[in-house]
């Protein structure tokens, strides 16, 4: 009686066991790709799901967004310029069959490629590109990687480059050019700031040139602007035609 006692708990705890070993439960954003005597027979989840024992096998997948932190490459721009960039990429996997069944570590995978793609896309440019268009840059690096890896079942979703480290001494010499920019533009500022000048003096000479009249006002107005300035000595030409036109003015009052 006790020995029939014993088998019919072990064979109870026995059923328990294959039971519990059996029930598999995965989350919202879990699932489980299933492999029977080792060939794929579908996926499964989420919620409860029952694996036999020996026979089934599954394989958990995640489905949320990996945030992967690209690690400093050393990149040689297309310029010569050699620097170091850092990175950080989002993706996901949207088919767990093929993440597992195409690849044998996915996130391992991805990352070595984002590595690659990194510095094959950034030397294409130069370094003024690497520094002022990063969106753009950022959308370049996705694309690529977003068409190698939909073969293994993964999205990527967004790249952004974190940083971009450059050597002291090529700082130096870009703080140089910036420099030397900005006395470019202050020179052409200045030249086409005299340009207007000079065009608008030719604009008001042609204006005044019809009426000699006005002209000498213009000259008189000029010589007392002259007049009001501190200046010890003033020298300057009497015009003989505006001593004409005095004459003319004064020549009938005195007849």
């Amino acid at each position: 009686m006790p020995v029939t006692l014993v088998t019919i708990a072990t064979v109870v705890i026995l059923i328990a066991a294959i039971i519990i070993s059996a029930i598999r439960i995965f989350r919202e954003y879990e699932r489980g790709v299933v492999f029977t005597l080792g060939r794929y027979t579908g996926t499964k989840g989420p919620g409860l799901v029952l694996i036999i024992p020996v026979v089934q096998q599954a394989v958990r997948v995640d489905l949320r967004t990996i945030v992967n932190d690209v690690p400093p490459q050393d990149v040689i721009s297309r310029d010569n310029v050699s620097v170091k960039v850092n990175a950080v990429i989002y993706f996901r996997v949207v088919d767990a069959e093929r993440a597992i069944i195409q690849v044998e570590d996915f996130m391992a995978a991805t990352s070595q490629l984002a590595q690659t793609t990194l510095r094959s896309v950034l030397g294409k440019h130069e370094l003024d590109t690497m520094l002022s268009e990063r969106d753009k840059l950022n959308a370049d690096i996705q694309d690529v990687l977003d068409r190698q890896t939909d073969a293994w079942g993964v999205k990527v979703s967004n790249v952004e480059i974190k940083r971009v480290d450059i050597d002291e001494s090529m700082i130096r010499a870009i703080a140089k050019q910036a420099e030397a920019e900005r006395i470019r533009r202050a020179k052409i500022i200045n030249a086409e700031g005299e340009q207007q000048a000079a065009q608008k003096l030719v604009d008001a000479g042609r204006m005044l040139a019809p009426v000699p009249q006005a002209m000498q006002l213009r000259y008189l107005s000029a010589l007392h602007d002259i007049a009001g300035e501190r200046s010890s000595t003033i020298v300057f030409p009497f015009p003989i035609d505006l001593a004409e036109t005095l004459n003319a003015f004064v020549r009938p009052r005195a007849e």
